[in-house]
């Protein structure tokens, strides 16, 4: 989500007050909005590369067979 003071932050619970965009809960999707600057657009600011390793890091994990 881009914060009221500018920049980029994850949301974690989705309440947080400022503009917000959505990403499946796939690192395939992440890749794509990483490489198509999707966020960007979408926010009106720039992710850095460290929300980027964020995102990353908070997916789901898939069940262990």
């Amino acid at each position: 989500m881009r914060a009221p003071a500018g920049g980029a932050v994850l949301d974690r619970l989705g309440a947080a007050a400022g503009r917000g965009a959505y990403l499946h809960a796939d690192p395939a999707c992440i890749d794509i909005a990483r490489k198509r600057r999707a966020l960007e657009r979408a926010l009106g600011t720039q992710v850095p590369p460290e929300l980027w390793s964020e995102l990353a890091a908070w997916m789901p994990r898939a069940p262990s067979a």
